[in-house]
């Protein structure tokens, strides 16, 4: 029984807590260049100036606040049987587990953890970090946020092409369907026989591939549609 629902969120669901949008008029790389401050070689060409964006966003993280989207997932996860519920995440915040979801998959890395560049250890994140900073492990000055940037291979991609394959539903919440490989999940769902959703503040790039899409504020389309869920949910 194909009876998985495999959720994506991207940024438009952390959007209604006071964390940025991306790509939508205002949104964060309408006010940066993504060469300098989201790729190595901008880490490169100067780490400093990379920290100190990914500072700001850590504090902003830190002092934001789930909102009722997060809440009604983590809502969903605790009602079903263990296993029911597979959470990726495009988002480096850690507001899906502040909410209450336990087993999250941040494809994109997390904002409040630390990569060595140089040995691959990871630690938590100190809420300002600095170039200079030595790895605790081997020492390094190489450390940088444990983010995926542009040009580097999101984390976990296995995993969750196996979920994809087993999927009932796959249901897509607040992204904007234009950065792949997450923009050919919906395909490769649907590929396998999942049902598919879209749940979006606007239509996404590939609103065309789900089977049903509904539009309007992730705080309201997510707890009502958790409330269908649960009405149809077999004991």
């Amino acid at each position: 029984m194909r009876d998985k629902i495999v959720i994506l969120t991207g940024a438009g669901i952390s959007a209604e807590s006071g964390l940025g949008t991306f790509r939508d008029e205002g949104g964060l790389w309408t006010r940066y260049d993504l060469a300098d401050v989201a790729t190595p070689e901008g880490f490169a060409r100067d780490p400093a100036l990379v920290h100190g964006f990914y500072n700001a966003r850590r504090a902003n993280c830190l002092d934001a606040r789930p909102n009722a989207a997060h809440a009604a997932l983590a809502r969903l996860e605790a009602a079903l049987p263990a296993g029911r519920i597979a959470l990726v995440t495009q988002n480096i915040d850690d507001l899906h587990e502040r909410a209450g979801s336990r087993a999250v998959i941040h494809m994109h890395g997390e904002l409040l953890r630390a990569l060595c560049a140089d040995c691959g250890h990871r630690w938590a994140a100190p809420r300002e970090m600095r170039a200079d900073d030595p790895c605790p492990s081997c020492g390094a000055a190489a450390t940088r946020p444990d983010v995926v940037w542009f040009g580097e291979y999101p984390y976990h991609m296995d995993r969750i092409w196996q979920l994809l394959r087993v999927a009932g539903l796959f249901v897509s919440i607040g992204t904007s369907g234009s950065v792949y490989p997450a923009a050919a999940f919906v395909q490769d769902a649907a590929r396998a026989g999942a049902r598919t959703l879209e749940l979006n503040l606007d239509p996404s790039d590939g609103v065309s591939d789900f089977d049903e899409a509904r539009q309007g504020p992730a705080g309201e389309l997510v707890p009502a549609w958790v409330d269908e869920v649960l009405g149809r949910a077999r004991p």
